[in-house]
């Protein structure tokens, strides 16, 4: 059965696919997963992305629907980073983005409350806006390095910002009629945070070992296991068959991620005519500029790259993939030519594409341009775990 826009599975949502002017695609797996967010002027891609998949686990649990904040994680995120830059005499990382990890490790300190308990805007504003409350955190961080001291009144200050711009902490709550604290509503819960794996595949350090993944936004410095390319896709596939959803780290800045059209591609322009004989022709008078520029229109499905670990590491030590934003793969589709994309759960709302905020990226995309991934340990396959002793 092919879908137009999206499909809704046991009263959440899940991508369905949409033809993005010639692409037809047919969902093969499709989990269960809540509602679309909006990150909106924030950059906190790497919490809406990991807030989603911790929701998809508790559906995946049976624990049912919930709404948690986002903002209440960020929060913490916040304070554990300004502490680090301190300890690191200003060098630490205080920008906004961060990954799956910084998630987990708050989530062990403070637990977590409902979205209606903390939605994280205290200020005039319907949606998520960063850029000024940012600033009052850079200049304070700045100020506790220059007087290299951290005084009562620092606290205060830095406490006063987060109230003001993303609310108090509140210490009780009550939710579905019982009361809780952070700390007991997260044990309710039942999530281990023990029970996440971050895992990545590059040339430059061994297979099937733990390692730091050098990108700016690792400042907490999280291992993660090291598989070769094709074992980590063939992984993410049998999480998702399994039921399991996955958060997914990569480079977006691409031409070909094109979220308006709700695909995301690694186009071949050398071989933009192997599907049809009508191609051929017409591409042989193009330039490799021109081809592009055909292939970017969208139209329909062209070969796409076959990315090989070289090919992949390339992309990695020259800059050309990074770390640029976090997502929820919930499942997987096909084109009409019979090839492999993964449905993905975007945090930009659903207004800016037809597919109700969701992509489809290709197979060959997510080879090159894959950073890390996080799943449940139980998503991994029995052999993989013992190997990896996990």
């Amino acid at each position: 059965m092919k879908h137009i826009l999206f499909a809704a599975i046991a009263a959440t949502l899940t991508a369905g696919s949409v033809s993005a002017q010639g692409y037809q695609f047919t969902e093969t797996v499709a989990v269960p997963v809540t509602s679309v967010k909006n990150q909106a002027s924030s950059g906190t891609c790497w919490c809406f992305a990991t807030t989603s998949f911790m929701e998809a686990e508790l559906l995946r649990k049976g624990k049912g629907t919930h709404d948690l904040s986002e903002m209440f994680i960020v929060r913490q995120k916040l304070l554990n980073q300004l502490n680090d830059n301190y300890l690191r005499r200003g060098k630490g990382n205080i920008g906004q983005g961060s990954l799956s990890h910084t998630w987990n490790n708050a989530f062990r300190q403070v637990g977590i409350v409902p979205e209606e308990v903390y939605t994280g805007i205290n200020y005039d504003s319907e949606r998520h806006s960063h850029g000024e409350m940012m600033s009052m955190i850079h200049a304070v961080a700045d100020a506790a390095v220059k007087n290299r001291k951290r005084s009562p009144q620092y606290d205060q200050v830095v406490n006063a910002i987060l109230d003001a711009y993303l609310g108090p902490v509140p210490e009780k709550f009550t939710y579905k009629g019982k009361e809780y604290t952070p700390k007991s509503f997260a044990s309710e819960l039942g999530l281990d945070m023990d029970d996440y794996v971050e895992l990545t595949s590059f040339t430059h350090h061994p297979y099937y070992e733990e390692f730091e993944v050098e990108v700016p936004d690792n400042w907490e410095h999280a291992k993660m296991w090291n598989l070769p390319l094709d074992e980590l896709m063939a992984v993410i596939d049998g999480a998702l068959a399994g039921g399991y959803t996955v958060a997914w780290d990569g480079d977006v800045s691409e031409k070909g991620f094109n979220f308006g059209k709700a695909v995301a591609i690694n186009p071949d322009v050398k071989n933009v005519g192997r599907y049809e004989a009508a191609d051929t022709a017409k591409f042989a008078k193009m330039s490799e500029k021109e081809r592009l520029e055909e292939v970017y229109k969208f139209e329909k499905p062209y070969p796409e790259i076959i990315v090989t670990p070289e090919i992949r590491q390339e992309g990695f030590e020259t800059f050309a993939t990074t770390d640029d934003h976090l997502m929820h793969l919930t499942g997987m589709v096909k084109d009409q030519n019979g090839n492999k994309y993964y449905v993905t759960k975007n945090s930009w709302g659903t207004e800016r594409n037809d597919n109700g905020g969701y992509l489809n990226m290709s197979d060959s995309f997510v080879r090159a341009k894959t950073i890390y991934v996080m799943m449940h340990k139980d998503a991994l396959p029995r052999e993989l775990r013992k190997k990896l002793n996990i």
